[in-house]
Parts: C-alpha cells; sequence; structure tokens
C-alpha cells in the first residue's frame, strides 16, 4: 500500500498527532522541532504539510517541496501563507476557521463581564498594590441591558444565546441572514443599525472587508448613548481606533474590551495606557479544547486532501485548465464578479440562487453555479467562503440552486446571466466575454449595459427627468468626488438606471443624500 507523506511542520495539540500516527496509509513525519533551515530538506517528500504562524509558507519554502499537493494552516489567519505562489504551482491552501468557536465566544463574555464589573482593576489594587476599597469598585449587571451584536453568524448568534441567559435584551443587525434565524432564538431582529447603536452594550461578530473595515467610528459612536460598553473580539480595525481612544477618553464610552488591534503586536498602542479598558492580546483562539479542535481538524482535511477526497476550507482551489478550452476561464471569473456584484446591490438574505447560460458556455454550468455562489457569500462571508464549502454554506443558509440552459437568441456568442432572489427582490445581472477576454457586464435588472466589471460603482434608479444626473453630478463634485465613468440606461416605463462610477468610496451618508434627490427611486453602491 502507497503512503502518503504528511509533515508537520509546527507544534499542534498532541491528539492531531494521534490521528496522523496510526493513519495506515499516512507516512507521518514530525518536524517542528527542526531548524527551519533543515525542513526545507525534509519538507521536499511531503504530499501535504500542516503549518502554524511559526513557518513561513514563502519561495524558499515552496520551492523546496516540490512533492506538495496541499497545505494546511492550522488556524484561522494564513497572512504567513503565499497564496499566489501556492496557486502558480496547483498547491491547495486550507486553513482551519472554525474550530477556535466556542474560545472566541467565551472570551466576548470574558471582556464583557469585566467591562461590567471592571474585574481586572478591581483585581490589581486588591493583589498588587494590597489596598482593600470596596467603595471603589462599584460595578453594572447585565441584567436588563440590552445587547446590541452586529453579525449573528456562528460566533455571533452563541454570544446572543450566553446574553439570553444572563436575561438581558439582545437585538441583532445582520442583514445576510433570514431575520428567523435570530428571531428563533428570542433575539430582536433589526435592519436598522440605528437600534443598535441605542443599545448599552454592542460587540461586533463580522469578518473584515471593505464593507466592516472602521464600521464603527466618530459618527457612529456620536449616535450612542452616553456610557455606553463596546467589545471587540473579532477583527482589528473594525471600530476606529482613533475614534475608540478619543470617546474612551473622554467618556461618552464607558468600557472597552479589546481583544484585536488593527497592527499587532500592540504594545505601545494608545488604548493601553487608557483607564476604562480591558485588552488582551488576539486570545480568542488560545484555549487548550480550541488547540485540541484545530489539531485534530488539521490531521483528518490533511489525510483528505492527501488521499484526493476532499480539500475542506480550501482558500485557493486552482482550476484543471488542461480540461477545460480557453474561453470558459474569462467567463467562470466574471459569473463570480456578477454574482458579487448583485449581492452588493441588494444586502438581504439571499433565497435562491438561478444561473442561465447559452451558448457554448452553458456546457460548464454547475462550475459557473459554484462559481456565482462563492461570489455571492463571500460578500456575507468574508475570507471563510470559498469553492469547496459555498456550497454547503448555502445550502445551511436555505438557499436553492437553479440551471437553466437557454436558447442562442441574445446576439452574443456565449452569455451568462444570475438572478439572485433575496428577502426583498430578484436581483438579475448578465454579462458576455469578448476577444481577448474582455468581461463586459450587458444587463443590469432588464437594463441593456456595455461596462467591465471592475470599480467604485454607483447604481441609480429615478424618474427619466431632467435634472436629475445634474443634481447626482453636483453632490459629487461639491464632495470632491470624481466620476470617472457614468453609463445610462433608459426602460420602457419612464424610468432610468445609472451606473456612475467613482475614484472614492462612497459612505452611507452620501448614498442616503443621492437618494433623497427628487426623482431618484432607489441608490446602491458596491466595489469589485
Amino acid at each position: 500500500m502507497s503512503k502518503h507523506t504528511i509533515v508537520v511542520c509546527d507544534h499542534i495539540h498532541e491528539d492531531g498527532l494521534n490521528i496522523l500516527k496510526n493513519t495506515e496509509d499516512v507516512n507521518y513525519v514530525y518536524a517542528a522541532d527542526i531548524d527551519k533551515v533543515a525542513l526545507l530538506d525534509v519538507i521536499k517528500d511531503a504530499d501535504v504539510a500542516i503549518t502554524r504562524s511559526s513557518t513561513d509558507v514563502d519561495e524558499k519554502f515552496l520551492s523546496a517541496a516540490t512533492n506538495l499537493k496541499a497545505i494546511i494552516r492550522a488556524g484561522v489567519g494564513y497572512d504567513n501563507v503565499d497564496m499566489e505562489g501556492c496557486s502558480k504551482r496547483g498547491i491547495i491552501a486550507m486553513n482551519v476557521p472554525t474550530a477556535n468557536t466556542i474560545a472566541a465566544v467565551e472570551l466576548t463574555m470574558a471582556h464583557m463581564l469585566s467591562c461590567m464589573r471592571k474585574f481586572p482593576y478591581a483585581h490589581n489594587q486588591l493583589k498588587q498594590d494590597r489596598i482593600w476599597k470596596r467603595e471603589d469598585w462599584y460595578g453594572n449587571e447585565l441584567f436588563g441591558k440590552k445587547l446590541g451584536i452586529i453579525g449573528f453568524g456562528n460566533i455571533g448568534h452563541r454570544v446572543g444565546l450566553r446574553a439570553k441567559s444572563f436575561e438581558m435584551d439582545v437585538i441583532t443587525y445582520d442583514p445576510y441572514i433570514p431575520s428567523t434565524k435570530a428571531t428563533d432564538l428570542g433575539v430582536t431582529y433589526t435592519t436598522n443599525f440605528d437600534d443598535i447603536l441605542d443599545c448599552d452594550i454592542i460587540t461586533i461578530h463580522t469578518p473584515k472587508n471593505q464593507e466592516t473595515i472602521d464600521m464603527i467610528g466618530e459618527e457612529e459612536i456620536a449616535k450612542m448613548k452616553d456610557g455606553v460598553v463596546l467589545i471587540n473580539c473579532a477583527r482589528g480595525g473594525l471600530y476606529n481606533e482613533d475614534a475608540l481612544y478619543n470617546n474612551l477618553k473622554s467618556g461618552k464610552i464607558k468600557m472597552a474590551g479589546i481583544d484585536v488591534f488593527k497592527k499587532e503586536p500592540a504594545t505601545d498602542h494608545p488604548l493601553l495606557d487608557l483607564p476604562n479598558v480591558t485588552v488582551t492580546a488576539h486570545l480568542g483562539a488560545n484555549t487548550k479544547e480550541s488547540q485540541k479542535k484545530i489539531a485534530i481538524q488539521a490531521a483528518e482535511n490533511a489525510i483528505e486532501s492527501a488521499r484526493g477526497i476532499a480539500y475542506p476550507h480550501a482558500l485557493n482551489l486552482p482550476i484543471d485548465e488542461s480540461k477545460i478550452p480557453s474561453f470558459v476561464k474569462p467567463y467562470i471569473e466574471l459569473t463570480q464578479k456578477m454574482a458579487f456584484l448583485s449581492a452588493q446591490l441588494d444586502k438581504s438574505a439571499i433565497r435562491s440562487i438561478t444561473v442561465k447560460a447559452e451558448g457554448e458556455i452553458k456546457e460548464y454550468l454547475d462550475s459557473l453555479l459554484t462559481f456565482a455562489t462563492v461570489g455571492a457569500l463571500s460578500v456575507v462571508g468574508g475570507d471563510e467562503v470559498n469553492y469547496v464549502n459555498a456550497m454547503f454554506i448555502a445550502e445551511e443558509k436555505g438557499i436553492k440552486f437553479e440551471t437553466s440552459e437557454v436558447e442562442h437568441c441574445s446576439g452574443y456568442s456565449n452569455k451568462v446571466e444570475i438572478r439572485i432572489t433575496t428577502e426583498k427582490r430578484v436581483n438579475s445581472i448578465a454579462g458576455t466575454v469578448f476577444d481577448d477576454d474582455v468581461q463586459r457586464i450587458v444587463e443590469l435588472d432588464g437594463f441593456d449595459f456595455d461596462i467591465e466589471p471592475k470599480g467604485k460603482m454607483i447604481m441609480m434608479r429615478n424618474n427619466d427627468v431632467p435634472g436629475v444626473i445634474g443634481n447626482v453630478g453636483k453632490l459629487l463634485g461639491d464632495r470632491s468626488i470624481n466620476i470617472s465613468d457614468f453609463r445610462l440606461a433608459r426602460g420602457k416605463n419612464k424610468d432610468a438606471l445609472a451606473i456612475i462610477l467613482v475614484d472614492d468610496t462612497i459612505n452611507s451618508k452620501l448614498l442616503e443624500e443621492i437618494g433623497s434627490i427628487q426623482d431618484a427611486i432607489s441608490v446602491s453602491y458596491a466595489e469589485i
């Protein structure tokens, strides 16, 4: 029986090692204690490697690992993995993103309790200063407080359950889940972000992407109650750290519990100087139980990938270009981009995804559907969505799928249409690829266009009357926002749809102002 060589490059829990040791078709090599230069000689025979943060999967590593088929990053982050280098060599890179869920949930609750009772400071006064002054430490109870949870996914909903056991009033904002996911747990679901800003305590549990970076800044904090408590055990940078510091210092924010920072290690961060912050050094996954789960999942995933059975949580599953015609790849890329764009335009829970195709490309509908699903869910799931798990995640969310071959009637050699049905509406987008792999969106919600799927886009639907375009241009011009392209399509019902490409990011406040222009019907914003 031929064996697969799996090299463990960094320390993982012994339960994961035992799985590898006791698997008959695995040649297990433990290399966590050897010098990283010597590791380059060991790794040359590996089919799969398991690493953590101590091993850089860089050019030297990849050049030495000539037989490598897959690499498992035992944890959530993969900043030390050269993803492009892996992809060029056909190496599938995977992470283990869910094993630390309970650890992150419980750390969130620890910070919440510490902020309310100022536990670290009371502890230090007695243990370090040997001062017994009970009157210094009148805290507050969680009981009866309103908790706002931003993001109600794998971690957020578990925080909600635990908060309910403290008899808190829990409300969540997450436009990417069905409202029943919250209400079935006795949690209030809101589509109005201001409802969250009105809470006594706010905790955030979203992926880090363009939509969520600096999600809470000066403007949002100004709307909060005086004495609000903020918690971040998710990703650094979701709260604007300058705004956080300023408002903690002024007392607008009573306390903050912070486990993650924009730049780490954060040993000189100004927040550390404040007396109303509880801090930890990114300990979200630092429990023995989570390390055990991470090791077990990493070992099991390594065995599956070595055998070619599956690639759980693959981050860069490559397309086997030897098995598809050269014209297919740009359509696959275009399909993912269009779905990504469409999902941004209507930020509500997805009910179904339909992919239609005409021309030769219709022979690849199943692949197109997978990539459309990845594109649509990437808006919701951030870096945890990939080509292997996208369909499973979609099924867990109750999303239905459909593919359809269309008779060749549009005038294009090949055309792909994606219809995403959400709780609010049906969004349709279609595209094609011209010579030299030029990708174009040719339809959006029934309006004809010819636009590259790239850039910062404002989509505005309006009554087709004079003055609307001028008013939009003035609003943008007054804020020194340059328009790089302006495309307008006229409908049959005396309405029009404009796609306005701009050089700068559009914030929600400006988007609301555009939407309030007379004769504007709807406005949305997306980036590709």
